[in-house]
């Protein structure tokens, strides 16, 4: 491998000029492909398998009426009045009256002839349903809804809204968290290398394959459902990963070209030993994302794939145009910053990096690891365990309206719904009889349900000729334990509801969903863990060469991914981050595991690769393991420092956002680098090395015969090389 890119290295650096005009006008064609498909991202997303999607295609079939997306209108009376005085229910029944000729609009309940009146009387509760599904209402029909209700504002009534869609449900993401996240790269680059040519240079192309990736989402929306946590998704691991991939090859660059090395060989070399890691660490991550496919959720496989093609984009991008425009460079790679207070100062620290690496903090911290390698072990491991002892308390689900911004229309439509109805009344379940139904037997089936366990109420809701629908409303709130339970009660003593209908009896509505979707996840997680760490303990065997590193690499991930869960479910279930972040406690969003796993385990693997690939190389050429450990990690320490720093940075910029589920995500992924880099890649994998010896690159000896060598530590490549000199030379 390391030959191939040597080749692909000095190919793109003399041939500089094609190479940017062809990732410039791929970019330029992805912007217009996205700009003419008119794409746009989707929350709304299908569960194959089960009982709440096959209750969602059943009402499709055979009651349309019922099948499209929904909003729950509430009316809040004025102080000291009744939503059942005069004055206030005539706006209330006018606002029904004109939301019924809104487009789009099937039905609307009139809540004084439903009983929809709260027990208070301050409140009313009106549900619209629509024709379409919540990514097919537009934007048009939920303005005509807003103006619809304003004769009851006019009267003194309070309004707001919840939903599967309602006014105000699209937001635009905002785009500080990426420019923030950019902006804290810049600097750390700036610090690392002492240069703004050579700091700009990582930016510059993730910028270049971002768009690239965003842009290709944004078309491919126009044709398939894409969540809108996938782009945002895509935009931290690209940028991520973009910065990363490029800051690894750029540092190997500049020290060989400090040691005096000719740029263009440096480049091509930079490009086969750095590279050769790049390209064994994007795989790694695009594994793991594509790994998200075996869940069976299509919107959690459209993420991980939309993922994967941004990290395969900036690898593409590193590999190619990070060689190029170190072409363009030329030997501005090696001017420095002049500093009035430390005149010299940046270029001294890079020239003691490349050419006196034992005298930097790198050394001093890989030595004291190496040298106190028991304690620090079992440091490590206690710090982890006690970060992930929270874990043990994980609640899966997926967010309610409970958990948005209280200056929401949302979120102040659930704690109205809540204080005048009760918190059931936020996630109502549907209870399906597939069949026809005399009306006499809906209200028997109705009574039947109202008798069970958690049941607030239960009423007929629509029926016709092939199908009847009864409404049942929970004591406990959508994410309560307690909800959970109801449904699987239901479900498991369907015989006695199919037995007073005579048809086969379904549960399914948006909360229902909600539980099954967790209920799945859950279940999938034991065979996704097994298929990505299968999967890349493969790749990692053949790269390094032994079977004891990707052992020792998986058990590190293990550690820092249970002490991640941990620091998550303390801040944002138990409520600890209330005040810093601004967020309501709530369970851990269902799918975040899975995800947290994915991205977690392939950029700790990207670590893992970037230290022991320098370790290896070191014990290659000079046979010393414990030595190596100590080299390799010194080696390693700087460039491992920044890009781990970079991706905390633009993780943690992902939590100033008033999404809740991209916050949870922004802190999940940052506080697993961070632990993963510093605690497991920096400290315990070389004092577990020291310890270990020569014997952690052990491997039978069928298998340095059978398996090819990737010479990821570009040994042959040098050998190679040489003997090509010395032909000439001959």
């Amino acid at each position: 491998m390391s030959t191939i890119l040597f080749r692909l290295g000095r190919w793109s650096f003399r041939h500089r000029r094609i190479v940017l005009g062809t990732w410039l006008m791929i970019a330029i064609a992805a912007v217009l492909a996205a700009t003419l498909s008119g794409g746009q991202t989707s929350d709304e997303f299908t569960i194959p398998g089960t009982e709440s999607q096959r209750t969602t295609d059943l009402l499709e079939a055979k009651l349309p009426s019922l099948a499209g997306a929904q909003t729950q209108v509430v009316f809040e009376a004025p102080a000291n009045t009744a939503v059942t005085d005069p004055a206030v229910r005539s706006g209330i029944e006018e606002a029904v009256r004109n939301t019924g000729s809104v487009p789009q609009v099937a039905s609307v309940s009139d809540p004084f002839t439903t009983n929809s009146v709260s027990p208070d009387g301050r409140a009313a509760l009106s549900i619209v349903q629509y024709t379409a599904q919540a990514a097919d209402v537009k934007n048009s029909s939920l303005d005509a809804l807003e103006r619809a209700v304003v004769p009851a504002k006019n009267a003194g009534a309070r309004v707001e809204y919840s939903g599967s869609v309602y006014p105000g449900w699209r937001v635009k993401l905002s785009e500080i968290p990426e420019i923030v996240g950019l902006a804290l790269a810049a600097v750390i680059l700036v610090i690392t290398f002492g240069a703004l040519a050579a700091a700009g240079m990582p930016i510059l192309t993730a910028i270049i394959g971002v768009v690239i990736s965003l842009m290709a989402v944004s078309a491919l929306a126009a044709v398939i459902n894409i969540a809108s946590e996938s782009t945002t998704v895509a935009i931290m691991l690209g940028l991520a990963c973009g910065v990363d991939y490029g800051l690894f090859i750029l540092f190997r660059h500049r020290n060989q070209v400090l040691r005096g090395m000719d740029i263009e060989e440096s480049a091509a070399r930079a490009l086969a030993t750095a590279g050769s890691s790049v390209v064994f660490a994007g795989l790694t991550v695009i594994i793991a994302l594509c790994g998200l496919s075996v869940v069976g959720i299509p919107f959690l496989t459209v993420m991980g794939l939309c993922a994967a093609g941004a990290v395969a984009v900036a690898l593409l991008v590193a590999l190619t145009l990070i060689p190029a425009i170190f072409g363009f460079a030329g030997p501005k790679i090696v001017r420095f910053l002049r500093s009035r207070l430390r005149p010299g100062h940046h270029e001294k620290v890079a020239r003691t990096t490349a050419l006196e690496p034992e005298r930097t903090f790198g050394a001093r911290w890989s030595g004291f690891v190496v040298r106190f390698r028991g304690a620090v072990l079992v440091c490590g491991v206690v710090l982890l365990g006690v970060l992930a002892i929270p874990a043990l308390d994980i609640q899966l689900g997926l967010p309610s309206s409970a958990a948005k911004p209280t200056s929401t229309t949302e979120r102040k439509a659930y704690d109205l719904i809540t204080d005048h109805f009760g918190p059931g009344y936020n996630g109502p379940l549907l209870v399906v009889a597939n069949g026809p139904v005399p009306a006499a037997e809906v209200q028997q089936l109705a009574a039947e349900l109202a008798r069970q366990p958690d049941v607030a109420a239960a009423t007929p809701l629509a029926d016709n000729d092939q199908v009847a629908v009864v409404r049942v409303i929970p004591d406990s709130g959508p994410n309560a334990g307690a909800t959970a339970d109801l449904v699987h009660h239901i479900r498991d003593n369907r015989a006695v509801l199919e037995n007073a209908v005579g048809v086969p009896v379904l549960v399914g509505g948006t909360t229902a969903s909600n539980i099954d979707v967790s209920d799945k996840l859950a279940s999938a997680l034991p065979q996704f863990l097994a298929v990505v760490v299968g999967l890349s303990f493969v790749l990692l065997t053949f790269a390094f060469r032994t079977i004891l590193v990707p052992i020792k690499s998986i058990l590190g991930f293990l550690l820092s991914v249970a002490a991640a869960f941990g620091a998550q479910v303390a801040l944002f279930q138990w409520g600890w981050g209330r005040h810093i972040f601004g967020i309501t406690p709530t369970e851990t969003v269902s799918f975040l595991p899975i995800i947290m796993l994915a991205i977690i385990f392939g950029l700790s693997s990207d670590y893992e690769v970037f230290v022991v690939s320098r370790i290896k190389e070191d014990y290659t050429f000079h046979g010393d393991a414990r030595a190596a450990a100590r080299r390799g990690t010194a080696a390693s320490a700087r460039v491992v420092t920044a890009a781990a720093l970079i991706m905390f940075f633009i993780f943690v910029a992902f939590m100033f956002t008033t999404d809740p589920t991209i916050k949870a995500i922004g802190f999940s992924f940052a506080i697993g680098v961070l632990l993963d880099a510093f605690v497991v890649r920096l400290s315990l994998v070389p004092a577990v090395m020291a310890m270990a010896g020569a014997k952690i690159w052990y491997h039978p000896r069928w298998f340095a015969k059978y398996v090819p060598d990737p010479d990821i530590e570009g040994h042959r490549l040098d050998e190679n090389l040489a003997a090509q000199k010395r032909g000439t030379a001959s």
